[in-house]
């Protein structure tokens, strides 16, 4: 079973710079597609961006499209997102999902799980 750890968030202005890691263990991560999400405090947990196992295939939520990078090195079990020109709405907790299924922007596709990093992006 892969076990999900996200890590590299925190606290950044308007404009700055961030990229979360998300490590995994455990069975072969090349054979999962990863996906990144985000739930802000009282909203549903939305899609950020997902990359595809061999990591040649990506695709972007719309909000964040030509900010953010995914990207990951297989070698290392490491799947990141780069997140560049922050804005105070990217303030959520983000969370890496893997699925062994499909290549997907929905929470359900996704079985495996972080915990979750706090970004918080102030004014």
């Amino acid at each position: 079973q892969v076990q999900l750890v996200e890590s590299g968030g925190g606290l950044v202005q308007a404009g700055g710079s961030l990229r979360l890691s998300c490590a995994a263990s455990g069975q072969t991560f090349s054979s999962y597609i990863v996906g990144w999400f985000r739930q802000a405090p009282g909203k549903d947990r939305d899609f950020v961006a997902a990359i595809n196992r061999s990591g040649g295939g990506l695709t972007y939520a719309d909000s964040v499209r030509g900010r953010f990078t995914v990207s990951r090195d297989n070698a290392l079990n490491t799947v990141y997102l780069e997140m560049d020109s922050l804005k105070p709405e990217d303030t959520a907790v983000y969370y890496c999902a893997a699925s062994s299924r499909v290549f997907s922007r929905t929470v359900s596709a996704y079985d495996l799980w972080g915990q979750g990093t706090q970004v918080t992006v102030s004014s």
